[in-house]
């Protein structure tokens, strides 16, 4: 039996349900069906668990393909944030931004300003094709520009084709045509579907996390000449066991004009074999774990009308997007860490200035990090007065990524964003010891198994398994799974715990070994 969630999306009428009505009167929030029908839209309702008194109130996150954005753009979200947020930005791991705070009768004026620049929620949330990433691009290195090209086609191409967020939140009149939806079903996916791009041998999106991985190879003139597709990537869990994170499998490799027939044949396999009973297990993983990875490949040659060529791959590389970097054309790109993505007080205005003054674009990372591309060389040294600091963190804090967690996402046991600065300042602590602060190993901290923050792609990976404790994996990269170490370790003994682990990765580490290498090597327990 379909769940109730599977039944609401059925019986919408393309996801209009009673939107238009509960937009428009008195009760602060929607109606069950309601929270449900806004995630389509780009929302997710969200109540304050700290202030039980408070109302409801929204998040609205946009759908910006590679995070790219004008300065135009980003200074609409900042100006949203502080008219009817809660006066601060998040950037996410899919290189989106949040704003958080919103009350329901203001939702309808956020979407029409960001309409004014050609921005838009539609496509960030719910059971669709979600933000599609490929990598910041600092140097402005033509192979990635063409990735851009791609990700902006794939995002359009899986929008839905209904109308109901333009009637809904654009006030446009209804046309009267006929509607349907031939990618999606008139039911939607079973669950959300995430596509990254890249270039075959760079990843810095942990592009086999995601449910349609693609790494394009390159003709010897540099353009886009095919494929690698990895199909069946993901992070969530439950401790239970039922539910796990899986690294996308290699389906094969494919010239550049079969892209989207896979992409859709990829999408149309999860569309009709994904489990629309139990939501848990409703994504296009668990499809290639219960059917196999070949089946998975012959029903998308079949529906794409392609055979899949087999190639070796390139080892992978992480690039680094931080500090100052100059393009062909003579520009420079900064890059920022941000932690955790929050754009807040000081921060937030000065960026707003320095976009006002000197209107770059600017591109956020699946780091939760942003880079201000474009920057001329008159500008370069006031720029870097106001913000070359944040290029420049130590190592464990430039590469650490965390939840929202607690007091707003619904899912989370305990602290993600507000736990990791005293995390980090006691992880490194430990490193500065062991002499270790220059080769710190990526850490990555979620509030609940969820796996918003990727952690099991991380060398050192906290998932809450409690209040205030974490269960520690560690060993992941981006090709690699990190494997469960310990259970319900407490925030605070974290560094203690880590300790004796660095140390012996200090003395008994290979030269020039990640922890990550060596925790895989040294420190995995026998069964």
């Amino acid at each position: 039996m379909p769940s109730p969630i599977e039944t609401i999306k059925a019986s919408s009428n393309f996801l209009r349900g009673n939107l238009p009505q509960e937009l428009t009167d008195a009760a602060p929030g929607f109606s069950p069906e309601g929270e449900q029908l806004i995630k389509l839209h780009g929302f997710y309702a969200q109540k304050h668990r700290e202030h039980k008194d408070a109302p409801p109130t929204a998040m609205g996150r946009g759908r910006i393909p590679g995070g790219r954005l004008s300065a135009a753009q980003y200074l609409v979200w900042d100006s949203l944030a502080t008219q009817y947020g809660d006066g601060t930005l998040r950037f996410t791991t899919r290189q989106c931004i949040e704003l958080h705070g919103l009350a329901k009768a203001d939702m309808r004026a956020v979407v029409q300003a960001l309409h004014v620049v050609k921005a838009t929620t539609q496509g960030a949330c719910g059971d669709v094709v979600r933000n599609v990433l490929y990598p910041a691009n600092p140097t402005g290195r033509p192979e990635i520009n063409a990735l851009q090209k791609v990700a902006e086609q794939l995002s359009t191409h899986f929008l839905s084709r209904a109308a109901a967020y333009q009637e809904i939140w654009l006030e446009a009149p209804p046309s009267g045509a006929p509607e349907s939806e031939p990618l999606m079903g008139s039911a939607y996916l079973p669950r959300k579907f995430k596509i990254a791009l890249t270039l075959a041998g760079e990843d810095t999106l942990d592009v086999l996390s995601n449910d349609l991985g693609l790494a394009a190879t390159l003709d010897a003139s540099g353009a886009i000449e095919g494929w690698f597709v990895f199909a069946g990537g993901g992070q969530s869990m439950n401790f239970a066991g039922t539910a796990f994170p899986r690294l996308a499998s290699l389906l094969g490799w494919v010239e550049a004009k079969a892209l989207l027939p896979v992409a859709e044949a990829l999408l149309g396999t999860f569309r009709d074999h994904g489990d629309r009973e139990n939501r848990k297990r409703a994504r296009l993983k668990y499809v290639l774990h219960d059917r196999g990875v070949d089946w998975a490949r012959s029903e998308v040659e079949t529906r794409a009308g392609i055979c899949f060529t087999q190639r070796p791959l390139p080892p992978w590389q992480t690039p680094s997007s931080h500090g100052w970097q100059k393009g062909p054309d003579g520009t420079w790109a900064l890059g920022l860490s941000l932690l955790c993505g929050r754009i807040e007080g000081e921060l937030k205005g000065t960026l707003r200035r320095v976009l006002e003054t000197h209107p770059v674009d600017v591109q956020l990372t699946a780091e939760q990090d942003l880079v201000l591309l474009g920057v001329p060389e008159a500008a370069k040294a006031e720029v870097s007065a106001l913000l070359g600091h944040l290029a420049q963190p130590s190592p464990l804090w430039a590469q650490a990524v965390a939840c929202i967690a607690q007091p707003l996402c619904a899912f989370a046991i305990t602290e993600g964003e507000r736990a990791l600065p005293a995390v980090l300042a006691d992880v490194e602590h430990v490193l500065a010891d062991l002499e270790l602060t220059d080769r710190a190993p990526v850490l990555r901290l979620t509030g609940c198994p969820n796996g918003c923050a990727r952690p099991h792609a991380a060398e050192i990976g906290l998932i809450g398994q409690g209040i205030d404790k974490y269960a520690l994996y560690l060993g992941g990269k981006g090709d690699r799974l990190a494997f469960h170490f310990a259970e319900r370790v407490p925030r605070s003994e974290i560094g203690a715990t880590l300790r004796p682990l660095l140390t012996r990765w200090k003395t008994e580490g290979q030269p020039g070994e990640t922890f990550g290498d060596f925790a895989m090597r040294c420190l995995q327990v026998a069964p």
